[in-house]
């Protein structure tokens, strides 16, 4: 039962596959009640929900109506597990994935809720994952590098399928009469504030790292028009509004959103934010060099420096993108734990899932016990982890999973564990990209599902060959949320005196093995090799087989 004397907040973050509420006091972070909301309609990479009309490969939606679902069921339920008073609480910040996009009317109506619409897949949310949108990032890349725009490199030189441009520029020409409808192209980050509050508010973060908002500005409408004639404006007519603070206060919340969530009306709703980078000071990282791992369905790498440098293949820096002050560098991985969820749902034996029906445990569990006992390099195998593209270093969602080495002897677990090594091999491409780049990661703290499992963090540990630090909290996203909500509420002045008082790190849990370290060594080695062979050596075999997937399944979403 929470202290009826006590100041709390409330934070929300809205993952892949469902949304998540955490009831925190303000005073020390303690984390009082949580709940979880799973979203009705998932995923969308199939068929579209009204119609059944079959999805393309590469697309990833999502139904808009179940993330107000998150504000109805999840908030009330953690309130009510924390035994709490609503009018304790004084603040409320969200989270969200990013770069998930919402077209919408002007007045914030999503175009998939409109009958019109209801049956045209470019209405509905683009999901982060979303990847049909590859070819427009080509050529915004291409572009870009023949004109030399000074935007580009704060992005490594690419700008990725995932981001805005990319997914506007693809409504456009596969669905004009779309784009015409469409008022706002907008963050599902700022529209969830949006709905909570009334003012649509652009958060600093989804702007610069997803939105190409450097210095102030965003592509000029003479490069869009060389993209397209009819995307000139896309800026000025369905992008660009005021930008928020992070850690700014949105506005009040409304009284239907107070309707919807128990909590008082008109208390403080801070501005959107991403779910990686509202973990960061959750975790404490809100020193130059503390790297932060979030580790899901898939990994993102966020951390602050205070210089600005240019880190091939990074996502972005953003001048106080994560917190004020400091630029904030983003990286990631746009798969992990979607991979071995892959592996385990499609490529496991029945045996094995019998074996972990008998035990009670889950095939997870399983073939992670099972891997746990190998030696370094005992399975003979290596892969890579581009089951989902690769975002960084290489920012080409056209790549996809290899796994070399098998042979007529080779075990699901064996596989298992080549998978996870793999997903640590592509984090330390990432982390030496940003020291040769002369931005040195000094400490990596993990957060996120991942975390779970111990054997994963040690090969982690071992690859990387550094200690690893964990965040204190289950909870890291929407935990950061709720920091936010207290400074946006005025609790505490900034984001570092929140990250001070409410977040959590413990030290240096899992250390590298030297054995083990050394054996990596050589694998990593031999993963370098296949990395730039088919990333970087004009080996374009992916490639084609997914323009002959693509051509195979019938092309685009008409």
């Amino acid at each position: 039962m929470a202290d009826e004397s006590e100041p709390l907040v409330v934070g929300v973050d809205f993952g892949t596959l469902s949304g998540r509420a955490v009831v925190v006091r303000v005073r020390d972070g303690a984390e009082l009640g949580t709940a979880v909301h799973e979203y009705r309609h998932g995923v969308l990479d199939r068929v579209l929900p009204a119609t059944g009309r079959p999805l393309p490969p590469d697309w990833a939606l999502q139904v808009p109506e179940d993330y107000l679902d998150v504000l109805r069921t999840a908030v009330p339920a953690a309130m009510a597990d924390a035994g709490a008073d609503p009018a304790q609480v004084i603040g409320l910040g969200t989270d969200f994935t990013a770069c998930t996009m919402v077209p919408t009317t002007a007045d914030g109506t999503p175009l998939c809720d409109l009958p019109r619409f209801a049956g045209e897949p470019h209405a509905y949310v683009k999901l982060w994952r979303h990847h049909a949108a590859q070819p427009q990032a080509d050529r915004i890349n291409e572009l870009a590098r023949q004109r030399g725009e000074k935007w580009l490199p704060r992005y490594g030189g690419l700008i990725s399928s995932e981001w805005e441009f990319a997914k506007g520029l693809q409504v456009l020409e596969e669905a004009p009469e779309v784009y015409a409808a469409m008022d706002r192209w907008v963050e599902a980050a700022d529209w969830i504030v949006w709905r909570l509050t009334g003012r649509y508010v652009r958060n600093a973060c989804t702007a610069g790292y997803k939105g190409i908002r450097q210095d102030g500005g965003y592509p000029s409408p003479d490069f869009l028009a060389g993209l397209n004639p009819g995307f000139a404006g896309f800026v000025t007519d369905k992008l660009d509004q005021p930008v928020g603070s992070l850690g700014d206060r949105a506005g009040g919340l409304t009284a239907e959103a107070a309707a919807w969530t128990g909590l008082p009306e008109g208390i403080a709703v801070a501005v959107g934010n991403v779910d990686a980078h509202v973990t960061a000071p959750a975790a404490g990282a809100v020193e130059p060099g503390q790297m932060v791992a979030i580790m899901g369905t898939s990994t993102c790498h966020v951390m602050s420096g205070d210089v600005l440098r240019e880190v091939p293949g990074m996502c972005g820096v953003v001048d106080g993108g994560i917190v004020p002050g400091l630029w904030g560098y983003e990286a990631g991985q746009s798969g992990v734990g979607d991979i071995f969820a892959w592996y385990v749902a499609n490529q496991v034996p029945p045996a094995y899932h019998e074996q972990a029906r008998e035990r009670g445990i889950s095939v997870h569990e399983l073939l992670t016990e099972l891997a746990a006992g190998q030696r370094v390099g005992e399975h003979g195998l290596i892969a890579l982890d581009w089951h989902s593209g690769n975002r960084s270093v290489l920012v080409d969602h056209e790549l996809s999973g290899v796994v070399l080495g098998q042979t007529l002897s080779t075990r699901a677990e064996d596989v298992y564990r080549a998978l996870l090594e793999a997903t640590a091999f592509g984090t330390r491409v990432i982390v030496d990209s940003f020291a040769e780049a002369g931005v040195p990661v000094t400490e990596l703290i993990v957060a996120g599902g991942l975390l779970r499992n111990p054997v994963l963090m040690q090969i982690y540990a071992d690859v990387l060959d550094m200690p690893l630090s964990v965040i204190g909290s289950a909870q890291g996203p929407a935990l950061g949320s709720a920091l936010h909500a207290a400074v946006a509420a005025g609790a505490h002045p900034g984001i570092r005196a929140a990250a001070a008082a409410m977040g959590s790190v413990e030290r240096a849990v899992y250390r590298p093995d030297p054995e083990a370290a050394a054996a990596y060594r050589l694998l990593f080695a031999e993963y370098l090799k296949l990395h730039d062979h088919f990333g970087r050596g004009g080996n374009d075999v992916m490639r084609r087989l997914r323009a002959i997937r693509r051509a195979a399944a019938g092309g685009g979403a008409e």
